[in-house]
């Protein structure tokens, strides 16, 4: 007897008769002799129609008061898979975050889980029940409830996972797996068999959509099999561990590239000590995230400042900038917001030279300019104008030969 956590998203539960069929999964699942606790999340598009309605009201709604009503979405998906189990024969009950309890600090809309209190779980599980929790929220040590940002539900199922120690975490999506690069802009692009939590985090961080990256971070530091399948269509999925000595590693993994970026750049910055904590903290500190950073070489004693953040965050961090930028006497603020980011990602860098080069070169081949470059042990990433998103995707995965590998990594 297998412990298997699965996690439905809002495509698995959009509308009574996929929560049906999610249902028909679960059961399958328990009837095959296994221990199943599942966390869904809310129906696909409730979460902002809730929104939606708190901002109809209020302009500018209270934290505390946001997290209590968008709560109520995985509460009623909840209820509902309970009831559809019960339909099919399959005793079930569900749990909201606060009843399990999954306690968390204080921070309404992006908390982080503490503890979790297993005990009325495994109560349920030793009773052959399937076990249903409401993904994304959670309870602070006052009662209140919270929620764990965007695509909490991912972190949640891997948090239970890692509490009642499971055998895997089953993540089921509206994809079938984690691909080289994005189907949709890459038609030959293959399902990949197996992928480490180095290069599943490093995807995730980059663009890749399929799960969310505190969830594979929490994975990765418990031991936690992912397993990612889809909803609609029978398969292996991809399966996320650590990684494995004996297995042969590719060169690139995967290719991955976000929209979602804007380019800030202070000229003239006086080049004396500290100068990039006071341009950059002020950004940090009104929590807005930079990724890429790169400062110029001093000219003429001044330094000019280049940082990436989201492109949701660009018009204030532009604000911020521009008022430090005065203080420090600075020429200059400018922005850019079309450009994309486009990263190769695989451990099988560690041990071949050369790969940036044949990046740039297959990047230059095509006329596309690359305005930041960025790497680590495993990715390498560069910052492109967005027209150039879809060829540069393309083209690289072509030149690292990722249409032709077989499916299969081991």
């Amino acid at each position: 007897m297998a412990l298997i956590v699965q996690k439905f998203g809002g495509t698995s539960v959009a509308d009574p008769e996929r929560i049906g069929h999610v249902a028909d999964l679960v059961k399958t699942t328990r009837d095959a002799g296994n221990q199943v606790v599942v966390v869904v999340s809310a129906m696909s598009g409730e979460t902002n129609r809730l929104l939606a309605l708190a901002r109809a009201v209020n302009a500018k709604p209270d934290a505390r008061e946001s997290d209590v009503l968008v709560a109520t979405g995985e509460q009623v998906t909840i209820a509902l898979l309970a009831l559809s189990l019960h339909a099919r024969g399959c005793p079930a009950r569900s749990y909201t975050g606060g009843q399990v309890a999954i306690r968390t600090d204080s921070v309404h809309g992006k908390a982080r889980i503490e503890q979790i209190d297993d005990a009325a779980m495994r109560s349920d599980l030793a009773k052959q029940r399937v076990v249903v929790v409401a993904g994304f929220q959670g309870v602070d040590e006052k009662g209140n409830i919270t929620t764990l940002g965007r695509g909490g539900s991912d972190t949640t199922a891997v948090a239970l996972a890692v509490a009642l120690k499971a055998d895997e975490c089953q993540i089921y999506t509206d994809v079938d797996g984690v691909y080289t690069a994005d189907p949709r802009l890459v038609p030959d692009a293959r399902r990949l068999d197996h992928l480490t939590f180095e290069e599943m985090l490093e995807l995730a961080s980059v663009g890749a959509k399929v799960l969310q990256i505190r969830a594979v971070e929490f994975a990765s530091k418990y031991n936690v099999p992912l397993r990612v399948l889809s909803s609609f269509a029978p398969g292996p999925g991809t399966l996320i561990t650590p990684e494995d000595p004996s297995m042969e590693q590719p060169l690139i993994s995967g290719i991955a590239h976000t929209r979602d970026e804007a380019k800030l750049t202070v000229v003239g910055v006086p080049d004396k000590p500290g100068v990039a904590y006071k341009v950059l903290g002020p950004i940090a500190a009104a929590n807005i995230e930079i990724d890429m950073i790169v400062q110029n070489v001093s000219a003429e004693d001044t330094t000019d400042l280049t940082f990436t953040v989201s492109r949701s965050d660009f018009a204030a961090a532009r604000e911020l900038l521009e008022a430090t930028a005065a203080e420090l006497g600075a020429r200059e603020v400018t922005g850019d917001d079309r450009i994309a980011k486009i990263s190769l990602v695989g451990v099988g860098m560690r041990s071949h030279a050369g790969i940036a080069s044949r990046m740039f070169k297959a990047l230059a081949a095509e006329f596309i300019n690359i305005q930041m470059i960025s790497t680590s042990e495993i990715k390498i990433s560069v910052v492109v104008d967005e027209k150039y998103v879809e060829l540069g995707v393309r083209t690289l995965h072509s030149e690292f030969g990722l249409d032709a590998r077989s499916e299969t990594r081991r």
